[in-house]
């Protein structure tokens, strides 16, 4: 079992941790009903493991057992992102970075963008670091998974926007611009 396999396992076998991934991660396993059938550029398997609130899905691409099954986000406006080498890597985003990962090119602070979230939530930091160890990740500092997340975005386009067949083949917009 490959490390984004065995990682999706321990969240849907642990209740709590995929609580905690629901909200305020919004990372939802419940979630898994795209709002529309997608498909990738190089045909690579597109496997809706996870939703938001806002109708965006979580894609893991690949086999099990591929070399490589990197993480796609798809929101509901039509636009798409490469977020994570890898299934760990996409969770350690969306820990690390809950509710605000999609804003971190808005140009605000990347500390006001967490002070929002622990305006609402002010046991984020305690839940976050419990939630990483049931999970068996070691979460990097926030300034390095937003680099990580901004170099991965990069190359989504061409290969990882998706698209929709009945729709000419229109490729989603890049969820983040350079």
């Amino acid at each position: 079992m490959d490390a984004s396999e065995a990682l999706l396992a321990r969240i849907e076998n642990d209740p709590v941790a995929a609580q905690r991934l629901a909200w305020p991660g919004d990372f939802d396993i419940t979630r898994r009903d795209p709002v529309e059938d997608v498909r990738l550029p190089s045909g690579l398997t597109m496997r809706p493991i996870a939703g938001d609130g806002a109708g965006g899905t979580f894609f893991l691409c690949g086999e099990p057992g591929d070399a490589e099954r990197p993480v796609v986000y798809a929101d509901s406006e039509g636009r798409a992102a490469l977020i994570g080498a890898d299934l760990p890597e996409a969770v350690e985003l969306v820990v690390s970075c809950p509710m605000w990962w999609h804003d971190v090119n808005s140009g605000l602070p990347l500390e006001e963008l967490a002070a929002e979230v622990r305006e609402d939530h002010p046991d984020l930091d305690r839940e976050r670091a419990e939630l990483a160890a049931a999970l068996g990740l070691t979460l990097p500092a926030v300034e390095k998974v937003v680099a990580r997340l901004r170099a991965t975005a990069a190359r989504t386009a061409p290969g990882f926007l998706p698209y929709v067949d009945d729709d000419d083949h229109q490729p989603y917009e890049p969820l983040f611009r350079s």
